[in-house]
């Protein structure tokens, strides 16, 4: 294990988890390669360069916030590529890290193009957010198979302390050893290994949870401002509460990890609230993906940040806030009084509360 030096890392997939996987090897001082399409050949000879889309990605990912990179001069540090003309680079790779949208018809597509290129030592991981590593495994050589596993970092990866780490059966351990240790040692994150289930640990609990919230929402008719200030700090959750994480996540990266409970868990006692919400889905279908698309339930008009209005699908004025009496009682310190109080409590946000 001590034998294992990254000197360089590869992310495959300059979207907005790719880039800033990127960004964030950056500062840690870890040379990294970011890979994604080649612009289309009409595109380039009118000046768009091949590496146009990742380009394009690393110019977004200075407009971001949180910011992504420590210091926004960084980013010409980010080494771009593309999968037709600089395959040869992953040889010189130890980590190489894919990060394209949540379909495994397209990633196995991905790996084909990628497998020969990768080094003898290298280690190989999906960033999926909750696809079984068995089967993004299928069809690789016993010997990448053994290097195989699942790397999952959370959206914003610079913030988000959290990673899992899911093996596949023929997983080494040692790789699991060696990728662990750089995860924490060179870029401070906290690491939890998990099963190959769907979705793993943190999505099943949080999508589950977030899925949970939606439907008593509409049930008690709280708006998504409302529901934010009830669900996020006051609960000593993150304080963009249900909606605006949704928002930060990316609506469609969460369509795709309900899809897998979907198909994966329908011997579950809560499928029933699987079921991808109506304004979830009808969003999604507008292209209404979040942050990265400048709204989904949140939108910026200007300096205001408006929500959807679930009835009208307009944007209308937010930043409602909790019920008076529903924030007094969630600032009670006994928690034996507060859940009684939520229990017993009249108001639709405090059964609200109580139903989640």
């Amino acid at each position: 294990m001590s034998n294992f030096n990254v000197k360089k890392v590869a992310v495959l997939g300059a979207g907005v988890m790719g880039a800033q996987i990127a960004a964030h090897c950056v500062n840690a001082k870890v040379p990294v390669v970011l890979f994604d399409l080649p612009g289309k050949p009409e595109h380039v000879s009118g000046g768009t360069p091949k590496n146009g889309i990742v380009l394009r990605a690393i110019e977004n990912l200075k407009k971001l916030s949180p910011a992504p990179f420590g210091d926004k001069a960084d980013a010409e540090l980010v080494q771009v590529a593309n999968y037709e003309d600089n395959l040869d680079l992953l040889a010189g790779c130890d980590i190489i890290i894919e990060a394209i949208a949540e379909r495994m018809d397209w990633k196995h597509d991905l790996y084909k193009k990628v497998a020969p290129h990768i080094g003898q030592n290298a280690i190989f991981a999906s960033n999926t957010s909750g696809l079984s590593i068995e089967k993004l495994a299928e069809g690789f050589d016993a010997d990448l198979k053994a290097r195989f596993c699942g790397v999952h970092f959370f959206n914003p990866p610079r913030y988000m302390h959290l990673v899992e780490l899911i093996p596949t059966a023929a997983t080494k351990p040692e790789i699991l050893d060696q990728l662990e240790t750089f995860l924490t040692s060179t870029l401070g994150k906290g690491v939890v290994r998990a099963k190959d289930t769907p979705n793993f640990i943190a999505n099943r609990v949080g999508i589950f949870g977030m899925l949970a919230t939606i439907h008593e929402a509409e049930k008690f008719g709280l708006s998504v401002d409302v529901v934010d200030d009830l669900t996020g700090a006051k609960l000593g959750r993150a304080k963009s509460g249900t909606f605006r994480t949704a928002d930060v996540v990316g609506l469609d990266t969460m369509g795709h990890v309900i899809k897998t409970m979907q198909d994966n868990l329908a011997d579950d006692p809560f499928f029933g609230v699987y079921k991808t919400p109506a304004v979830l889905a009808k969003l999604i279908e507008q292209g209404a993906l979040g942050q990265k698309t400048g709204g989904g339930f949140y939108k910026k008009v200007g300096k205001d940040i408006k929500r959807l209005d679930f009835a009208s699908g307009e944007y209308v004025e937010g930043g409602a806030k909790a019920a008076d009496i529903v924030a007094r009682i969630l600032k009670e310190k006994d928690p034996v009084k507060k859940f009684k109080a939520l229990r017993e409590s009249t108001n639709p946000q405090g059964q609200f509360l109580w139903a989640i």
